[in-house]
């Protein structure tokens, strides 16, 4: 029994010391100064701690460097940055595929990126189907000419329509209305045919020589406009939700530097990469200089508007695990933490949701020392309201 007792005051003497270590280590009006207390030119000897917060005099403030700011509703905007590609713009491109198979008699244009105008001639082809169709059309014309004047009813339509009908065929495979006149005014059949140009732009794919033969659909030559062209952006999925055509967008390009670009979302595509969870958007440049090339890495910043929210600076919010702290000037130099509930982050500001009201001030710096004091005076009341009121009943009774 008597060892019990000699245990229960040893544990309640060891209470004791510790918070007055604390006590002591924390300081006040007529205690030592702690650490924070001991920096040049700081004069401690005002604070005050309860209920979790913190009293400092103007002096303290002054020497901690603690700045203030005001939770106010404003715009937040957020910056979302990330990599893209320049690209072909899709809608700028054409393939040469002849409809028929044949043999290259010439080259007019022999190599890649050279730049072409549409209607420009590329390549005279040689075709057995093109020399069939040109016999057609010359006895579709020959025809149409001795029975024009026939008073048979419907004789003179029926010849103008097969006549017709040859030219279609000659069209259809891409012979240019040049050339169809030109064959039925020499009545004569051209052993070779020429292929013009779609679109104006730059060779960019060549996949012919000359006396190469080839077969129906074969891609002869790639033609892209290069006057505009594509950006295309990844996006994290986490910012995915934030991305709208129109949204404004700043392009770098890493081998231009010193230049920088403006242009809007021009589409925002309607899935995710599976296997970087990343969404593609779609940004059009002009580039009447040429100088944007297709393969050219670019650096991206989109900024979203997110509204007007209740805001308070980045700076001003105390991560602590889990939790979202800020310093609430109560007045009267006392700081209080409040728990804050967070909602969309811009580049400086950051959405409050719940834990404080428009027009409060909060702090913006020495968050961190104030947090430690604050959490050194929430220890000490807990250990004091551990202290035992008077001596032990077991000391009484032994008396």
């Amino acid at each position: 029994m008597k060892k019990s007792r000699t245990l229960y005051l040893g544990a309640g003497a060891g209470i004791v010391v510790l918070a007055g270590g604390l006590i002591f280590a924390l300081g006040g009006r007529d205690r030592a100064p702690t650490a924070a207390q001991a920096m040049p030119g700081a004069d401690m000897a005002g604070m005050a701690m309860g209920k979790g917060s913190v009293r400092l005099t103007p002096n303290e403030m002054r020497t901690f460097g603690i700045t203030f700011a005001t939770a106010e509703v404003r715009p937040l905007r957020r910056a979302i940055r990330t990599v893209g590609l320049v690209e072909f713009d899709e809608t700028r491109m054409a393939y040469v595929s002849p409809k028929f198979g044949g043999w290259v008699e010439r080259l007019h244009v022999d190599f890649t990126g050279k730049p072409v105008r549409k209607g420009q001639p590329l390549l005279d082809v040689y075709s057995p189907e093109l020399v069939s169709a040109q016999e057609e059309l010359l006895l579709a014309a020959r025809m149409a000419a001795s029975v024009g004047q026939s008073a048979i009813e419907g004789v003179a339509s029926g010849a103008g329509d097969l006549l017709e009908s040859a030219k279609r065929r000659l069209r259809y495979w891409d012979i240019s209305d040049g050339q169809i006149t030109h064959i039925l005014s020499s009545g004569q059949v051209q052993k070779t045919l020429t292929l013009h140009a779609p679109v104006s732009g730059i060779v960019m794919e060549k996949d012919v020589f000359e006396g190469q033969a080839f077969l129906p659909g074969h891609r002869l030559y790639m033609i892209a406009d290069l006057a505009e062209v594509w950006i295309n952006a990844e996006v994290f999925e986490s910012d995915a939700a934030l991305l709208r055509e129109g949204m404004p967008a700043e392009i770098a390009i890493g081998a231009l530097p010193g230049r920088s670009y403006r242009g809007r979302v021009e589409y925002v595509y309607p899935t995710l990469e599976e296997k970087t969870r990343a969404m593609r958007v779609r940004i059009a440049l002009p580039n009447r200089s040429r100088e944007l090339k297709p393969g050219m890495y670019a650096t991206v910043k989109f900024t979203a508007d997110l509204g007007k929210v209740l805001a308070l600076p980045a700076s001003a919010v105390l991560h602590s695990g889990e939790r979202a702290v800020a310093f609430v000037d109560m007045g009267a130099g006392e700081l209080m933490p409040h728990e804050l509930v967070l909602g969309q982050r811009g580049e400086e500001y950051v959405e409050v949701l719940e834990g404080i009201e428009p027009g409060q001030r909060v702090v913006t710096s020495a968050q961190f020392l104030l947090d430690s004091e604050s959490n050194l005076a929430e220890v000490m009341k807990a250990m004091m309201a551990q202290m035992p009121a008077g001596e032990p009943p077991a000391r009484k009774q032994e008396r």
